[in-house]
């Protein structure tokens, strides 16, 4: 009998090993989630550090006190746990959650790759309007703006109005004036228009 409980023993204790994988996934994952986000974030204004590592550790947490739980017991019962191997089924299900933890957070931080990855030709695409933007209002400046503009054209400074729309501005020699235009990009053909407004760019508003 004392064999017996031993071996007994032995084996939810191998079993409890085998699933030992939950929390060390845990903090790797977190960290790496966090990493991700920050390089490779799935937004255009980009995630800092800190916020990426609550975000991310409060998104791991809940597959593993939520998810996990659901889906290891799933298992468990699925392999039909207690049956002719001595293993109780709370231990079969505590360790198919772990590793149903494990497998979740690892299939997470690949998702947020791919979403960090898909995002970056919307990116590119931003990029190119923004180089777009000032192919037009370079031309428009040589064939409308004065001779003053044109001189100051090194100072033209841009802000993003909406999606592949954008208010361009030259300073003029005073610099307390500026030359500005708007410029879509995205119509067909680009639209480029005089602003009369003489307001820079962290001044100006629509009106």
């Amino acid at each position: 009998m004392v064999q017996h409980s031993e071996q007994l023993w032995a084996r939810r204790m191998r079993w409890r090993l085998r699933g030992a994988w939950q929390w060390p996934a845990y903090a790797l994952l977190t960290l790496l989630d966090a990493v991700i986000l920050h390089e490779l974030p799935p937004v255009r204004e980009g995630v800092d550090f800190v916020p990426g590592l609550i975000v991310s550790s409060f998104g791991n947490l809940f597959l593993m006190g939520a998810v996990a739980p659901w889906l290891g017991k799933r298992l468990a019962e699925r392999e039909r746990a207690g049956e002719g191997n001595g293993i109780p089924l709370s231990v079969r299900t505590e360790v198919m959650k772990d590793r149903s933890a494990a497998v979740l957070l690892a299939i997470a931080t690949v998702g947020l790759v791919a979403a960090g990855l898909a995002s970056r030709p919307l990116k590119v695409n931003e990029t190119e309007k923004l180089e777009r933007n000032a192919e037009l209002f370079g031309d428009y400046v040589l064939r409308e703006a004065p001779e003053e503009i044109v001189r100051n054209v090194d100072t033209a400074n841009t802000i993003r109005l909406e999606e592949g729309y954008f208010r361009t501005c030259v300073n003029y020699d005073d610099r307390t004036r500026v030359w500005c235009a708007f410029i879509d990009v995205d119509a067909e053909p680009p639209i480029v228009r005089k602003d009369p407004s003489t307001l820079p760019n962290q001044e100006w508003g629509p009106r």
